[in-house]
C-alpha cells in the first residue's frame, strides 16, 4: 500500500490544506440541485479541525455531486485524510455504477481500515463523517459515521437523512475496532442539500 498522507497535525501546513470555516452554497451545472454547508467552531480551546467537500464533477458522461463534512476530534490529520481520499475510494470501487450503496459502504470500511492501520502515526485523533453522492441530479446516496448529520430540504421542508451514531451507546463497538470515546466539547457539523423535485 502506498504511504498514506496526513498523519500528523502539521500535514495541513505543508500541503496547503486548511480546516474549513464558514459557509457556502452553490448549484449543479444543470441547476436541478442546490447545496449549502455551514461549519461553526465549537467552544473547545483548540483550532478548527473540520474539513468539507462541496463540488460537482463530470466523469464517464455523468455529473456527480460530492458533499461531505468531516468533523475532526483531537487533531486535523484524520479529517484531512478523509477529505483527500474518501471520495476517490468511493469512485474507484468497481461496483460504483451498478451498486453505489455497496461501493460507498466498502469505501467507508476500507478507508477506516487504512486509518486504523496507521494509528501510531495518527495519535489519538479521529473524525466523524457525513457524505452525500448525487448522480445526474436524480439519485442520492447519503452515509455517515458518528454524529455528523445529513439533511435534505424538499420544497422547504427539512428531512433528516441520517441517524446519528452516539458514541456512548456504541462504545463497545468503537473500542473493539481500536477507537476510543471521550466527552469533550467540540464542533457541530451539519450538511444540507436542497434537491428540487420535478
Amino acid at each position: 500500500m502506498e504511504r498514506l498522507c496526513c498523519f500528523n497535525s502539521t500535514y495541513s501546513k505543508f500541503v496547503g490544506v486548511r480546516a474549513s470555516y464558514g459557509s457556502g452554497k452553490g448549484r449543479s451545472n444543470h441547476g436541478s440541485v442546490k447545496y449549502g454547508f455551514n461549519l461553526v467552531k465549537g467552544k473547545a480551546n483548540h483550532p478548527m479541525e473540520d474539513f468539507h467537500v462541496a463540488k460537482f464533477i463530470e466523469t464517464k458522461g455523468h455529473e456527480i455531486g460530492l458533499f461531505a463534512i468531516y468533523d475532526g476530534h483531537l487533531g486535523d490529520s484524520v479529517p484531512a485524510y478523509l477529505q483527500k481520499h474518501l471520495f476517490s475510494n468511493i469512485l474507484k470501487e468497481e461496483e460504483f455504477w451498478t451498486d453505489p450503496h455497496r461501493s460507498i459502504s466498502k469505501a467507508y470500511e476500507s478507508t477506516d481500515e487504512a486509518i486504523l492501520s496507521h494509528t501510531p502515526d495518527l495519535g489519538r485523533g479521529g473524525s466523524t463523517a457525513v457524505t452525500a453522492v448525487i448522480i445526474n441530479g436524480r439519485k442520492l446516496w447519503i452515509a455517515n459515521v458518528g454524529d455528523s448529520r445529513g439533511v435534505l430540504s424538499k420544497r422547504g421542508q427539512a428531512i433528516q437523512m441520517t441517524v446519528d451514531h452516539e458514541p456512548n451507546t456504541e462504545r463497545g463497538s468503537i473500542e473493539n475496532r481500536g477507537g476510543f470515546v471521550s466527552n469533550m466539547p467540540g464542533v457541530i457539523a451539519i450538511l444540507g442539500l436542497d434537491e428540487n423535485m420535478r
